[in-house]
């Protein structure tokens, strides 16, 4: 008897052991996490509906566990209440320009944006672009991750050489003059040993009058097969229905402008029906509109604390009679051309976002892009500029939050990492305190900022 009970009492000491072994590792788990976002409202990315008092666990810079479970603050080392607060994906301007990153960069940070696709530019040689990604792969000085095409593909005396005059452009280092397929071919296997999300082809004829020449079709076949050829893809510069159909026809999957595209879902059903077949995603670039109204509209930057984040010759433009008169030119095309009487903001954009929601729709990758870089288009704010305009057009707030996040992504091919707040991706997030399914503007009541789990420091 006396055997048995010691061998109960062991087995029962055995237990607890265990029990004890168990419950400390329990403990270690809740005390491992880098960062707690605790109760929060989250919106990941995905397009699902919003979910309420999520705990989101941060650890090694991804996102460990999201749960509905309530914690205790003395249970973790970092926690961050989230009760009415609002949480959302760091967010992607994938149509950005910077002649001067060191001072753009944190700009897009402060306003939550985590991440760029730069499309070439003036300044954009491969040394440029080296510097731009080496700022964007730390995360101790505010700037945003950094994606890239190519220098531009162009044609001799074309756009933006031609039609943007600037002494930084060089031919060779930051564009490429396409003057036959032999050069063609040698010039992709160049660009695509390096680290390019894809090749910038400039096909347009300019962004107004005196036109240049386009990009003839030929050149523009042989350089996506190139692409396709070496691994890599090509992102078409277009701005009208005439260099769409060039896209398309070569078989281009990736398109930097919506603006300048008139869609006529009755007369174009075969362009459109091919577009759909094929895929594409389609980079907005509204603000392109906006900014050519703005010097006709000064008040529109009358925003709290905008004027002591950007220098003031940016506000100070308005009043130079070049862009006064650009502005009239413009107004005068919509008045004639779409036959509005004194154009509105919401009617220069609402037939394009009726087109973006059809094609959306349809499975058309809309995403979010603003041409930052142009005149009176900021880096950082614009993007809130660029969601405020296709809320006023009609689009959904989850959907606009969705081409701003995952769908800009799948354009770029990371989707695996970044672009949604879900288990096992890379905790690039924004911390909101307005809910912005009630009003897209309540993407800039930006409480917090975070790339890989770490809290950014914004501009003050």
């Amino acid at each position: 008897m006396k055997k048995l009970l010691n061998a109960t009492t062991n087995i029962i000491f055995c237990l607890l052991l265990i029990i004890g072994a168990s419950c400390k590792k329990e403990i270690a788990k809740k005390t491992d996490y880098d960062l707690v976002i605790s109760k929060v409202n989250l919106i990941d990315g995905t397009g699902k509906d919003l979910q309420k008092n999520v705990t989101v666990y941060i650890k090694d810079s991804k996102i460990s566990k999201i749960d509905t479970m309530t914690i205790e603050s003395s249970d973790h080392k970092n926690v961050i209440g989230g009760q009415g607060k609002y949480l959302i994906p760091g967010l992607f301007d994938c149509h950005a320009h910077t002649g001067y990153y060191k001072g753009d960069f944190p700009k897009f940070m402060h306003y939550g944006v985590t991440s760029v696709f730069i499309t070439g530019g003036g300044t954009c040689t491969n040394e440029y672009f080296r510097q731009m990604r080496d700022m964007g792969e730390q995360d101790s000085i505010p700037a945003p991750r950094v994606f890239h095409t190519s220098q531009h593909f162009i044609t001799e005396g074309s756009h933006p050489v031609k039609t943007y005059s600037s002494s930084n452009w060089t031919e060779g280092a930051t564009y490429f003059v396409l003057k036959d397929t032999v050069q063609i071919s040698e010039l992709v296997k160049r660009v695509s040993k390096y680290p390019i999300s894809g090749i910038k082809l400039t096909i347009e004829d300019g962004p107004y009058p005196p036109y240049v020449e386009r990009m003839p079709q030929e050149f523009v076949n042989h350089v996506n097969k190139e692409a396709i050829k070496n691994g890599t893809r090509v992102f078409a510069h277009v701005s009208d229905n005439l260099e769409l159909q060039m896209a398309i026809d070569a078989g281009i999957k990736n398109l930097l402008h919506y603006t300048g595209v008139d869609l006529d879902f009755e007369k174009d059903k075969e362009l459109i029906q091919r577009i759909y077949r094929d895929s594409i995603s389609w980079v907005t670039t509204l603000m392109l509109d906006k900014s050519m109204m703005y010097p006709k509209n000064p008040e529109w930057f009358e925003v709290e604390g905008l004027k002591e984040i950007y220098p003031a010759e940016e506000f100070e433009k308005m009043n130079d009679p070049d862009y006064i008169f650009r502005a009239e030119e413009f107004m005068k095309y919509f008045q004639e051309y779409y036959d509005f009487d004194n154009p509105s903001l919401k009617q220069v954009v609402q037939f394009q976002v009726e087109d973006f929601i059809q094609l959306t729709k349809n499975g058309v990758n809309m995403v979010l892009g603003t041409d930052t870089g142009n005149d009176f288009i900021l880096p950082g704010y614009s993007l809130h500029e660029e969601m405020q305009l296709l809320e006023l057009g009609g689009m959904p707030t989850l959907d606009i939050i969705k081409m701003g996040t995952l769908n800009a992504a799948k354009m770029l091919e990371v989707e695996d990492r970044l672009g949604s707040i879900e288990e096992g991706k890379i905790a690039d997030m924004v911390l909101l305190d307005g809910n912005p399914l009630e009003s897209i503007s309540n993407t800039l009541k930006i409480n917090s900022v975070f790339k890989n789990g770490k809290a950014q420091t914004r501009i003050e």
